[in-house]
């Protein structure tokens, strides 16, 4: 409830006590804004995405309006004393765990890093829209596609002609008793390429009658600087080798 000293208690839809036209015009900025965010995100299929961004986005304003106008029942009271930007603090602190929970480690390969960046960015989006300063959240959201889709592009020029770390994950199904594996790592190895995880598929080991394994599969996850299609293409050649696989393994923080 607002309270003013000089005329009481505010009527509860008064649209003139901090729930006007401004207030509504911010909240549909932070929307517009904080979509526009969550939509870039949805098309590139991460893991927070248009309703996500948005809900933060639009919460984030919400709050700054609560915590600019949401008070009036308190302000002139003796002994009481409104601080705004105790609320403010508390919305930068809560977005931390939508952020942390975002974020999680594969094979020594961080992911969510990005998107955890872009809920934080569209906190405080949301705020500044809130907190009457839509001009700051419009010039947020471009630097937030200049940053995500425009710096890759610059990186990538820079990058041309350097030699990048690579990881994929090469996938065999051999057969056993043919010392094949030893030769396989000794291949990776001298084709400059670092053997940093070796998986065994028990799903595709045949077993006869008598329990020994015929054929069995296995999972390279590989690291090097050089292309991994010629590794492909010697292993095919090879006797014993009854399948070969090569799959990219990205390191996106995103």
């Amino acid at each position: 409830m607002l309270l003013t000293a000089a005329h009481g208690p505010a009527p509860l839809f008064d649209l003139g006590t901090g729930q006007g036209a401004r207030q509504f015009t911010e909240l549909a900025i932070a929307l517009l804004l904080s979509s526009l965010i969550g939509l870039e995100r949805e098309l590139h299929q991460k893991s927070a995405g248009l309703r996500t961004h948005t809900l933060v986005g639009v919460g984030s304003a919400l709050f700054m309006e609560v915590s600019i106008h949401g008070f009036g029942a308190v302000v002139g009271l003796d002994g009481f004393s409104v601080d705004p930007s105790r609320v403010a603090a508390q919305i930068v602190s809560g977005i931390g765990f939508i952020g942390g929970g975002l974020i999680f480690v594969r094979r020594d390969a961080v992911r969510g890093l990005t998107t955890a960046a872009t809920i934080w960015l569209t906190c405080a989006v949301g705020m500044s829209c809130g907190g009457g300063l839509p001009l700051l959240g419009a010039a947020a959201t471009l630097v937030h596609f200049l940053v995500v889709r425009g710096f890759p592009l610059v990186t990538r020029r820079m990058a041309t002609g350097v030699p990048v770390t690579q990881r994929v994950e090469l996938r065999l199904c051999y057969r056993t008793r043919r010392g094949l594996l030893g030769r396989v790592l000794e291949l990776c190895t001298r084709n400059g390429f670092r053997v940093t995880d070796v998986q065994i598929d028990a799903d595709s080991q045949d077993r006869t009658g008598h329990g020994k394994v015929k054929e069995a599969g296995v999972v390279l996850s590989l690291e090097g600087r050089g292309p991994a299609h010629p590794l492909v293409e010697e292993l095919t050649e090879w006797e014993g080798i009854l399948g070969v696989g090569l799959r990219s393994q990205g390191d996106s923080t995103e």
